[in-house]
């Protein structure tokens, strides 16, 4: 990977997450799926010669990735009206936010998004010879892409049944984040299909970072949407009993909660 190519990388994912600049939730929803999808296409312009047909499916899946999120939040959004009352409360301060905040936001995003990526690059700029951990790779960031895909969709058929309690069907008996439980399995079989490409320590540095980064955005989602969900449903004991039986975000792991402030409720309860 060549300076230019770095720089390529990052202009084309300001370019691709600056809807963020309509509504600034969208550098992290809509704009995440435009830049992840759009990114791998260039990697495919930038590399033709590189290519194989493991790399080439890899790129494929991203392509899948970035327009099903895209998709699915776009037709949540102007389809679902529960939906579309939540996501005005959570960007009503969109006009109020100060322009450089919002700048901010729009090139760590940016520089997020490209650090996702760039394993893949990496293979493709070193173009290793064995293509066995790429194609394990693939095989669990399409179990993750399949896993978001379900729980998403049913989140939406259990919220049509039930508006006044969140799911607790399907996935959601294993994980109350299914959906974040198959991101962080998306990305763990983009690094896994990576390991045995990164040369040197730049770019084991910047893979690593990518993939902690994800992890903790994730994480953090799954402890924001404990304290809403606690504020909104914490007074029905359907819901306390779902929560002290079901993990939050990784099957068979025992974590129950990942806000200590949550936890005090729940013990003052």
């Amino acid at each position: 990977m060549t300076v230019l190519n770095y720089l390529i990388l990052f202009c084309a994912s300001l370019v691709l997450c600056s809807v963020g600049f309509k509504n600034f939730v969208y550098f992290m929803s809509v704009g995440y799926g435009f830049a992840i999808a759009g990114l791998a296409i260039l990697l495919a312009l930038l590399f033709p010669r590189s290519l194989t047909l493991a790399s080439g499916v890899a790129l494929l899946v991203f392509v899948l990735y970035g327009a099903r999120l895209s998709g699915f939040l776009l037709y949540r959004e102007f389809r679902n009206k529960n939906y579309k009352k939540v996501f005005n409360e959570a960007s009503g301060s969109n006009g109020q936010m100060p322009a450089f905040v919002k700048i901010a936001i729009w090139i760590v995003c940016a520089v997020l998004y490209v650090l996702q990526v760039l394993p893949l690059a990496f293979r493709l700029t070193n173009a290793p010879t064995g293509e066995g951990l790429l194609w394990l790779g693939i095989v669990l960031s399409v179990l993750g892409l399949i896993l978001e895909s379900a729980a998403d969709l049913e989140k939406s058929a259990q919220k049509k049944e039930r508006a006044d309690m969140v799911a607790m069907k399907g996935l959601y008996r294993f994980t109350r984040c299914p959906n974040y439980c198959g991101e962080i399995l998306f990305w763990t079989g983009v690094l896994i299909g990576a390991l045995n490409t990164l040369a040197g320590p730049l770019q084991w540095l910047l893979s690593i970072l990518g993939y902690v980064s994800i992890v903790y955005v994730m994480i953090s989602g799954a402890a924001r949407l404990e304290k809403k969900q606690n504020k909104r449903y914490g007074d029905k004991k359907e819901y306390q009993e779902y929560v002290k039986s079901t993990p939050i975000l990784l099957p068979l792991i025992p974590v129950y909660h990942l806000s200590k402030q949550e936890a005090k409720s729940d013990e003052v309860k």
